[in-house]
């Protein structure tokens, strides 16, 4: 997965996240940050791969967005990982 694939992957996410605003509510509140910052906060890797961890900690969540966009949930962490790196090393 390259990095721009990871990108154009968690931003597509984003933009699906932020079509319920129930789902953008409890995502601000767990990242902390406001609805107006959501804009640059999508220019920085660490916060798009929140996003993907996000999805990733809700599985209803996350296999709804994968069947409707057409991706294995895999990919998903693969993007996260290409954004962010293995957290563990």
């Amino acid at each position: 997965m390259t990095f721009e694939k990871a990108e154009e992957m968690a931003l597509d996410a984003l933009l699906h996240l932020t079509r319920d605003p129930e789902l953008t509510g409890r995502f601000l509140a767990l990242s902390g940050i406001g609805p107006e910052s959501i804009r640059s906060a999508a220019a920085e890797p660490g916060f798009l791969a929140g996003v993907l961890e996000f999805f990733m900690t809700d599985e209803p969540l996350l296999l709804a967005y994968c069947e409707n966009s057409r991706v294995r949930p895999t990919m998903i962490a693969a993007a996260r990982y290409a954004l962010a790196g293995d957290p563990d090393a």
